[in-house]
């Protein structure tokens, strides 16, 4: 059999590339992990968590120029990110953490607009925007149990972060394991990718449960506990 037939049989059937490029056959690919509705998504929930964290870089600044300053998150004893930007933890490297989102989600609002321009972006490219979201997500991870089980104070701002980072990590993943950047057994990346919203919403549910059992006593009423 010559070779042209063989790369013509390959091709008719759908074989993905490994090099993190979109142009595998667009039908076999699930909806959101194809360049323009992956570009959307990521410039959404990336705009959104920029603007979060560029709110906390203000308010931080705010907090610089007047420590008594009253900030807009500043709802209660419970829920103020005033009282969370004055402990160790929020500036784990030596600058206020909301630095690092300001940097990072540009990253990826940037990453977004280039596959909206109709950019090809290579399998190394990809590799890092794999590695840069799942620091992120586990920066994110380490934060949350911070903030409940140690400072026991929430971040509104922070937890808009939080609800980015989410399905930013879990369709990356998925976008990632469908064109081939990450090497996996066919069969787990049809899993992951039909249960990817049922995935991000079992996180959303172990974030809210984990904030509803922690601060039980003013959900339910009993006051400082």
């Amino acid at each position: 059999m010559s070779k042209s037939r063989v790369s013509s049989r390959a091709s008719s059937a759908g074989t993905l590339p490994t090099d993190g490029s979109s142009q595998a056959n667009g039908a076999a690919l699930p909806f959101l992990t194809r360049d323009k509705p992956f570009g959307w998504f990521l410039l959404i929930t990336a705009t959104v968590a920029w603007v979060a964290s560029a709110t906390l870089v203000l308010e931080r600044l705010e907090l610089y120029r007047n420590p008594n300053a009253a900030l807009s998150c500043d709802v209660n004893p419970w829920i103020s990110c005033g009282s969370v930007m004055q402990k160790s933890q929020a500036a784990i490297f030596g600058f206020p953490n909301p630095f690092i989102g300001i940097v990072a989600f540009a990253v990826v609002i940037t990453t977004a607009m280039a596959l909206l321009s109709g950019a090809k972006l290579g399998r190394w490219y990809w590799i890092g925007v794999q590695t840069g979201i799942t620091l992120g997500m586990a920066l994110v991870c380490w934060f949350w149990f911070q903030a409940l089980y140690v400072i026991a104070i929430l971040c509104p701002y922070c937890m808009v972060v939080w609800s980015m980072m989410i399905p930013l990590f879990v369709w990356t993943t998925v976008r990632n394991l469908n064109h081939g950047v990450i090497p996996a057994p066919p069969a787990l990346t049809k899993f992951v990718s039909e249960w990817a919203w049922v995935i991000v919403g079992l996180l959303y549910l172990a974030v809210a449960s984990t904030i509803f059992f922690r601060f039980m006593h003013l959900f339910l009423g009993g006051g400082a506990g």
